[in-house]
């Protein structure tokens, strides 16, 4: 059989329709149901009865064993009958997009079992554009932690801050991650302190799923988000069907890691979820040969419970409580924390602690859609760390308060209104060397957002905010978002919004503390403030019955201020200043997911970031950030998913690097770093309770050559660990299991996955 050519003729067919008008389903439930054989064959089953509970929203199977069925906002079990088998109730999640249930035969009154359910990700039917990553999508790859979750999207881009800590940082829209909240289900969460190591605090088997978002946010949020918000859902005691989750892994550099997550049912209106994630990394490696190791050693502990309780009728709410310890250890290779001032070798010692506490509560008023919410937030961060001589401590303490009033104006559903208030406190002491910043932010605010919903197809959304920092003064955010679903599956949005934060310039450069570089703060920081506009247009279509994606999208970020952080003008020192000059970034990306046949998924992405920014009193490409990017992934998953094969290769192009015609000739690195491919694959088996899965990142084994400006005088004037475009470690192994007991419900054998 000639495949190559049924192949192309796919795509082709593919490109093609993917601007012709054909049927939506993205708010829609679909589904097929077959009957399994004996001998494992599977057949499709016609006149199933498939309802959503306590509505008459309905369907039946056709003849291929297919249904789709419309959603219902708060209708979240389905109902299956078919003569010969006891009905049956599944919990289906709001991100759940497609089901594939399997009725056993020669067995009656026998429970439906749902075999897969979720795509690796997709994009949501919302107001704003979100790309929504499910734990299918997180189980495809390691995915550790969330640092590690955004390898198949394009979106996100992910790389070490520096040589010699192991911490990691995004970029949005071609920015630097503290330009888009972090979010933990709809509280701020990775900001402050947190920025450094956070992205590693957050482990994989925890998270449900994550959204990703461009552009502003709802004013409902705050007014933080420039570039986009990141908000991970963590596993729910309420509607997860995990009794027991345990993960065991391990890789080739001796890293390994225990997650445990334990469901508990403590009464009829209450559940309880305890997370618990313990890693290590007993083994210094120094993959490049110059003396220092590419990986800290060190211990990371984080536990968290949350509660979820229906009190009442009208009164349900969550409680989540975390703590989290990590400490690591690096630099030279054989350097130990009792020889930190001896001089001997370079080492670097880093140990935070972080509490958490989280509560949200929503009331149902008299009103149809009347409610009230409120989120309440506490967060303290006891952060200890070295660099060669030098210390850095740092304290926080944070409280974020959020009351939400939400109605529709008027019978018919057409008027929504979305106001409250919000409170945020931020203090801060920090020490760097002799350099001491306190800081003290107060920001109470209020937010009135209307939406404008005359049908289905059009939906326009208007937000402002006003808040009043104690430092900066009265600060107003306008916002605004426009969904058009032009046909029933072409979907196109509009974006307009601005944002400000409070510049931190030593809790957000760590990197540059891992170098010989002073911190020179020219002049009093202004807030920094930015407006952002894009558009996206998604298309949905279908490939022999299977559904596909195509989206494009693009958003320009002005700075009206930004902190500036100017490594070109020496390599003896970081200025911070606001800005003088222009800094703007344009990103646009394009994603096509193609099903051509069952459970296989092939996944095209590429993006180009044009990011310029004054540093030096030029206006210049940034440092460090790569304009294109492409990602190619292939997921298939054989009959029952029983073994699931990934492939993914990324492609990232040349980089500016910042200037370093000061440095002596024998130090000097190129103007750009050189582009690079990665390889990364994984294959899982899946049985009854088991799961185990075997894998292999930086395949190519790229890693960058010379990371650190002179390496072997690390106490001297030039040392710079800084300077990081490229993967550290070369090609890494992994092994794991998962370990997955689902609890018993009213209907017994319902599995979801």
């Amino acid at each position: 059989m000639n495949i190559i050519p049924k192949l192309t003729k796919t795509i082709i067919i593919a490109l093609t329709v993917c601007v012709m008008p054909v049927k939506s389903h993205a708010q829609y439930l679909k589904g097929v149901v077959q009957e399994e054989k004996k001998g494992g064959e599977a057949q499709p089953l016609e006149g199933v009865s498939v309802q959503w509970l306590g509505t008459g929203i309905g369907t039946f199977t056709d003849s291929a064993g297919f249904f789709s069925l419309k959603r219902k906002s708060g209708a979240d079990r389905l109902v299956v009958r078919h003569v010969g088998y006891r009905p049956d109730t599944l919990q289906i999640h709001d991100t759940t997009r497609f089901v594939h249930l399997m009725l056993q035969a020669g067995q009656t009154l026998h429970a439906v079992r749902v075999v897969s359910t979720r795509e690796g990700s997709y994009i949501s039917g919302e107001l704003i554009q979100t790309q929504v990553i499910t734990t299918e999508g997180l189980r495809r790859a390691a995915c550790c932690n969330l640092a590690e979750s955004f390898e198949t999207t394009a979106a996100v881009d992910v790389s070490y801050s520096d040589a010699v800590s192991g911490a990691k940082q995004i970029q949005m829209l071609g920015l630097a991650g503290k330009y888009s909240q972090i979010m933990l289900e709809n509280t701020p969460y990775v900001r402050g302190l947190s920025n450094v190591f956070g992205l590693l605090y957050i482990p994989g088997p925890w998270m449900e799923n994550i959204s990703i978002s461009k552009g502003t946010a709802s004013v409902t949020n705050g007014y933080e988000s420039v570039t986009g918000q990141i908000d991970v859902e963590y596993k729910k005691p309420e509607t997860s069907q995990e009794e027991l989750f345990v993960n065991l892994f391990v890789n080739s550099m001796l890293k390994s890691e225990a997650n445990a997550n334990i469901r508990m049912q403590l009464g009829e209106k209450t559940s309880d979820m305890l997370l618990l994630h313990v890693e290590n990394q007993p083994k210094m490696f120094d993959h490049n040969h110059d003396g220092f190791t590419e990986v800290p050693t060190g211990t990371q502990f984080n536990i968290l419970n949350r509660i979820d309780y229906h009190p009442t009728k009208n009164w349900e709410g969550r409680a989540m409580v975390s703590f989290l310890s990590n400490s690591r250890t690096g630099g030279q290779m054989g350097f130990k924390r009792q020889m930190k001032n001896e001089g001997s070798l370079y080492g670097i010692g880093i140990d935070h602690r972080q509490l958490n506490l989280i509560t949200k509560n929503g009331f149902m008023l008299k009103g149809e859609h009347e409610s009230i919410g409120t989120i309440i937030s506490l967060t303290h961060h006891d952060y200890n760390a070295f660099y060669g001589y030098r210390n850095y401590d740092a304290e926080q303490w944070s409280g974020y308060a959020n009351i939400i009033y939400e109605n529709f104006m008027d019978k018919a559903e057409r008027h929504k209104l979305n106001t409250g208030l919000s409170f945020q406190l931020d203090d801060m002491e920090e020490l760097w060397g002799s350099t001491t910043h306190n800081q003290t932010e107060v920001v109470p605010g209020a937010f009135l957002q209307y939406s404008f919903i005359p049908n289905k197809k059009f939906v326009l959304m208007t937000g402002l905010r006003a808040d009043y920092h104690n430092l900066y003064g009265l600060k107003w955010t306008p916002r605004l978002h426009m969904k058009w679903q032009a046909a029933e599956n072409t979907a196109i949005r509009c974006t307009f919004g601005k944002g400000f934060r409070t510049a931190h310039p030593y809790m957000e450069n760590t990197a540059f503390m891992a170098s010989s570089r002073d911190f020179v703060v020219e002049e009093e920081l202004d807030m920094e403030e930015a407006v952002n506009t894009g558009g996206s247009l998604t298309q949905t279509f279908k490939i022999r019955g299977n559904e596909s994606t195509f989206s494009i999208d693009y958003y320009y970020t002005n700075f009206i201020n930004q902190v500036i952080a100017d490594a070109d003008r020496s390599p003896y020192a970081v200025y911070f200043h606001n800005l003088k000059g222009k800094s703007y970034s344009h990103a646009v990306q394009s994603t096509l997911t193609l099903v051509p046949v069952r459970r296989l998924e092939l996944l095209l992405a590429y993006r180009y970031n044009h990011v310029m920014e004054t540093t030096n009193g030029i206006l210049q490409e940034k440092a460090m950030s790569s304009p294109h990017k492409a990602i190619f992934n292939i997921h298939y998953a054989t009959k029952f998913e029983k073994w699931k094969f990934d492939f993914t290769t990324q492609w990232n192009s040349s980089a500016r690097l910042p200037d370093a015609t000061l440095l002596p000739e024998p130090l000097r690195y190129p103007e750009h770093a050189p582009s690079y491919f990665l390889l990364n694959a994984q294959v899982s088996r899946q049985f009854k309770h088991f799961e185990w899965y075997l894998g292999a990142e930086n395949i190519t084994n790229y890693t960058q050559a010379n990371p650190i400006v002179d390496a072997a005088n690390p106490f001297g004037p030039f040392f710079d660990a800084s300077i990081v475009y490229a993967p550290l470690t070369g090609r890494m192994f992994y092994a794991g299991c998962r370990y997955i007991l689902k609890h018993n419900t009213e209907n017994k054998g319902n599995h979801q996955h």
